[in-house]
């Protein structure tokens, strides 16, 4: 599952990585190419729901490995882009949409799916640790993929980049197909819920699995900025060198990657000391609230390397919430886990959709440092949302 989250950042990202050579070619302007990346966003953030609750219906291993090998072969045709046959029916600028809106709809269903496998897999009190060592591959792929792609392209081109890309990605899909198991085949662990019977329409009513993705929505929101904006923020508004504005980004997404998989293993660590609701609580609330204070202390620092050390900080801390949201929300829905993560998930990467626009605007007409406050106020307000987390039972059953 990490290897899948990984790779999937490698080719989710390859496009954005290969854009200022696909808009030489094309004659794109930022707007337009703008609009293709969020064309990705778009389809992964409404089919996330409906796809997690198919991997409920026909398991995480048949789903996750069936749209892996898709999103291979619809990042493969962007390669075609411009010529025959595609040129044939549409131009570049549209094939482009095209090819973002599928990869989008086939990784919807990714950490859904993940989800579900940790629910067949795992006990609640060791679910948090999972989920954040899955949530770890994300980070690891996005710091990866800048100097990996960059490189493809300046030795062989954008296309066979994105070729390279996506035979990575089928790869990581077939051998998925191969290795994993829907449900433990030794019998060590604790035996998995039945699959689920529940609509996931009415797991969207549910006022706890709300309130959870209303906090959620606040957490997509304050790390999207980091994923599209810290690398400019880094050159253009604090006037770093080039490189070490890529070194800075890669150090804050290593950062990243290394508190998730943490912030999961203390939460399960505390929670069996202190009972699982307070340590979700401790680490996930707690971490929310200490990311904002943290990126209000780092736009406020004059030194780079201090603005590095507590902009890292914050994105850390706010990382290490995300295995007990992903836990929290397999435990609220029981046999419903991948719908569950699904509405949770999608409703967070509304945030993620609304975040790289919102920041930019408010910087034009307040100042960047203004755009980073109000992300720091966003975030905070997610975090009292935990204060309302059940606190009489570990699991709560829909209905």
């Amino acid at each position: 599952m990490v290897m899948l989250a990984s790779v999937s950042y490698i080719n989710r990202t390859a496009m954005p990585i290969a854009g200022p050579a696909i808009m030489k070619e094309f004659g794109l302007t930022q707007t337009q190419m703008g609009t293709i990346y969020s064309a990705f966003l778009f389809s992964y953030a409404i089919l996330m729901v409906p796809e997690g609750a198919l991997t409920d219906r026909f398991g995480p291993r048949l789903i996750l490995g069936i749209t892996g090998l898709a999103a291979a072969g619809v990042t493969a045709l962007a390669a075609l882009a411009g010529h025959p046959p595609m040129s044939t029916f549409l131009s570049a600028f549209v094939s482009f949409h095209v090819i973002r809106l599928l990869v989008g709809a086939f990784y919807a269903p990714l950490f859904p799916g993940c989800s579900r496998m940790i629910a067949n897999w795992f006990d609640s009190g060791h679910r948090a640790r999972m989920q954040g060592l899955v949530t770890a591959g994300a980070p690891l792929g996005a710091a990866f993929t800048p100097v990996f792609i960059s490189w493809l392209i300046a030795r062989d081109g954008w296309r066979n980049a994105l070729l390279v890309s996506a035979a990575i990605t089928g790869a990581a899909s077939l051998i998925w197909i191969l290795l994993a198991r829907d449900v433990p085949q030794n019998g060590n662990a604790a035996p998995p819920p039945p699959k689920g019977s529940t609509s996931w329409i009415r797991l969207l009513g549910d006022p706890g699995l709300l309130i959870l993705s209303a906090s959620y929505f606040a957490l997509n929101y304050f790390e999207y900025i980091f994923f599209y904006w810290i690398y400019f923020y880094f050159g253009e508004v604090k006037h770093m060198p080039g490189q070490a504005g890529a070194i800075y980004t890669t150090i804050l997404l290593l950062t990243m990657m290394v508190a998730s998989a943490f912030g999961g293993w203390l939460s399960d660590s505390l929670g069996s000391r202190w009972g699982i609701i307070l340590g979700r609580r401790f680490v996930a609330g707690g971490g929310m609230t200490a990311s904002a204070f943290l990126l209000v202390f780092g736009v406020n620092a004059h030194s780079d390397g201090m603005i590095v050390f507590l902009l890292a900080l914050a994105l850390g801390f706010a990382a290490a919430a995300e295995g007990p949201f992903m836990a929290s929300a397999i435990d609220m829905a029981g046999p419903d886990a991948g719908a569950a993560v699904g509405v949770m998930n999608g409703i967070g990467n509304v945030g993620g959709l609304i975040a790289p626009v919102l920041t930019p605007y408010l910087a034009e007409r307040a100042g960047w440092s203004a755009g980073l406050y109000f992300a720091s106020a966003v975030v905070l307000v997610g975090a009292t949302a935990w204060i309302s987390y059940p606190s009489r039972r570990t699991e709560i059953r829909l209905s």
